[in-house]
């Protein structure tokens, strides 16, 4: 079973920047495909980020390409969400997800675990 902790939500001002860490225990990491996902307030949870074992295969939705980095560190058994020029929009739960099959997917229903999430706040 695979444990998933997320950290570094919090309230920005529009135009700032977060970066959200997720800390994984209690299974071989280096062997998940690991993602971020958002929902926000009476919306329905989005795909984000998707990083593969290696770290050298990302996928981003397009609403945060160019705006967000994901990245990994196997030997710290952690993923991190770089988030930069935020938005109002970007307001939503955070959470970190993790999928024993190797493949990057951006479908919810593909990933094993996930965390309790992070919020983060955009202010305009």
């Amino acid at each position: 079973q695979v444990q998933l902790v997320e950290s570094g939500g919090g309230l920005v001002q529009a135009g700032g920047s977060l970066r959200l860490s997720c800390a994984a225990s209690g299974g071989t990491f280096r062997t998940y495909v690991m993602a971020w996902f958002r929902q926000a307030p009476g919306k329905e949870r989005d795909f984000v980020a998707a990083i593969g074992t290696s770290g050298f295969t990302t996928y981003y939705a397009d609403s945060v390409k160019g705006r967000c980095t994901i990245s990994r560190d196997n030997a710290k058994n952690a993923v991190y969400l770089q988030m930069n020029s935020l938005k109002p929009a970007d307001t939503a739960v955070y959470y970190c997800a993790a999928e024993k099959n190797p493949l990057l997917s951006s479908v919810g229903a593909e990933y094993d675990y996930w965390g309790q999430g992070t919020q983060v706040f955009v202010s305009s």
